[in-house]
């Protein structure tokens, strides 16, 4: 019988997504003291790279599905 993986244990998956909220939080409050040099207006703004990863990241996975339709093969494809 094979040994469990550490994220198979709901505990564990709670203290991993607890941490990184709290990883979060420290990082939205650490714009309040870190100094930006910013180059353009609107990088210097409170939160302006928090947003811009989310919009990212959103943006990212929109076009992932997209993509998906655009290679996804029939399920018999390999039987042919």
């Amino acid at each position: 019988m094979e040994k469990p993986a550490w994220l198979d244990r709901p505990g564990n998956v709670k203290r991993l997504y607890l941490g990184l909220w709290v990883l979060g939080a420290l990082l939205a409050l650490a714009d309040f003291f870190v100094h930006r040099h910013a180059e353009t207006a609107y990088d210097g703004w409170l939160g302006f790279y928090a947003g811009y990863g989310f919009v990212a990241c959103v943006a990212l996975v929109l076009a992932a599905k997209r993509l998906r339709r655009a290679v996804l093969r029939p399920e018999e494809y390999y039987d042919r």
